[in-house]
């Protein structure tokens, strides 16, 4: 396993729509081991492989408070989402940023489980926000084009001064 580098914004990679896996093979797998390695380290909960130069329909996470229930997505779909919920977002492609996102409180997933079999899932709350989060990246879309052009230019500014390591956990 190995820790991959993060790209952050304004990098413009971020903006790259992945492309679908065609065989869930050893290098997606050992990618994953990657990625799940690179998320801890980062004290993160989701991580895309966007995020991390690789342009692949492939997310893991784990959002369990003791981080003991890895998820992995590949080729995941959105098959419905139902209700409303603004909760605090923060990304790791965007360090030490954190704003209030308003996104469908629950969804319905098809995916490729980490052996290449058909999966589906019912997701709610923190779990359907950070699929639905890790998602946009796959489609090059960042938490901070869901805010309004003040809000998105008060966080460029503060990302243009800052350094250093989130002191929360981000998806």
């Amino acid at each position: 396993m190995a820790i991959l580098d993060v790209l952050s914004f304004p990098d413009e990679r971020l903006r790259t729509v992945a492309k679908p896996v065609e065989e869930v093979n050893d290098e997606i797998k050992q990618l994953v081991s990657d990625m799940f390695e690179t998320m801890k380290d980062e004290n993160g909960i989701g991580l895309a492989a966007t995020q991390v130069n690789r342009h692949v329909q492939v997310v893991v996470m784990d959002v369990s408070e003791d981080q003991n229930e890895p998820r992995v997505f590949i080729n995941p779909e959105i098959i419905r989402k139902d209700g409303s919920t603004i909760s605090e977002e923060g990304c790791l492609s965007v360090p030490n940023q954190f704003a209030e996102i308003n996104r469908p409180i629950s969804c319905d997933v098809e995916y490729l489980n980490y052996n290449g079999e058909k999966s589906f899932l019912k997701a709610e709350g923190l779990l359907a926000t950070c699929i639905q989060h890790e998602m946009d990246h796959l489609e090059g879309i960042l938490f901070i084009d869901y805010l309004s052009k003040l809000k998105k230019t008060m966080i460029i500014k503060k990302l243009s001064k800052q350094k250093g390591k989130p002191d929360r956990i981000v998806v």
